[in-house]
């Protein structure tokens, strides 16, 4: 059987968009080979930066850090949300979520919201509602990946409704949580067409971090 690797991260690059307040991304050369003999990049971004995974952390000291997580939290079968077509800052309700959801599937939540990537409509993108963290968990998931810049709601400039609450479900559950997907449409179609998927969002190994960059990949069968 033949498989296809689809890459459903964004780029990391000098002034990418990162969520606000968050540390600035640079990426600029260090080393040339004109006036050292090799290139070598400089980097300056947050561990949130780009396609990342969110450890539970990053929402509570007391919770594991990203080192202290097995690495089969970061891969498994693919179950995916079609929560498309959904207004500005919309809650996303457990009536979308997909069957087959159990422990060690990876739950995709397709927003279509990585259309609006580096625009400022990015930010107005719908959530999961705390409810269908709640049921996320139940269900016994433990892997989470959103095309969007939160699995919660992203305040407008200016606002202070600032909330955490389906972070602190489901890092509060142990999950792991990656944010800024893009190209979940492809995955969609790939389970509509009945193919196999598996994902993989390995992250960076940052000693006792609270979350960190990924590449994230669907292997996608024939």
């Amino acid at each position: 059987m033949g498989v296809e690797l689809l890459d459903l991260s964004v780029p990391i690059t000098t002034g990418m968009p990162v969520y606000p307040g968050d540390p600035e991304v640079e990426a600029v050369p260090a080393l040339t080979v004109a006036d050292a003999g090799v290139n070598v990049l400089r980097l300056h971004m947050g561990s949130q930066t780009g396609t990342h995974v969110d450890a539970p952390f990053h929402v509570d000291d007391a919770l594991p850090r990203l080192d202290e997580l097995p690495l089969s939290r970061f891969t498994g079968p693919a179950a995916v949300m079609d929560a498309r077509g959904l207004p500005p800052r919309a809650p996303i309700g457990p009536d979308l979520l997909p069957d087959g959801l159990a422990p060690g599937v990876v739950l995709l939540i397709a927003t279509g919201w990585s259309e609006h990537w580096g625009s400022d409509d990015y930010l107005a993108h719908p959530y999961p509602a705390p409810e269908t963290a709640e049921a996320i968990v139940a269900a016994g998931v433990r892997t989470v990946g959103i095309d969007a810049l939160s699995v919660d709601r992203t305040p407008p400039p200016g606002a202070d409704d600032f909330s955490l609450a389906a972070h602190r479900v489901l890092c509060g559950a142990g999950a792991v949580i990656a944010e800024n997907l893009t190209g979940l449409g492809r995955v969609l179609a790939a389970r509509d067409a009945g193919r196999a998927i598996e994902v993989s969002l390995f992250p960076i190994a940052l000693a006792g971090a609270d979350g960190a960059p990924v590449r994230a990949v669907a292997r996608v069968g024939w």
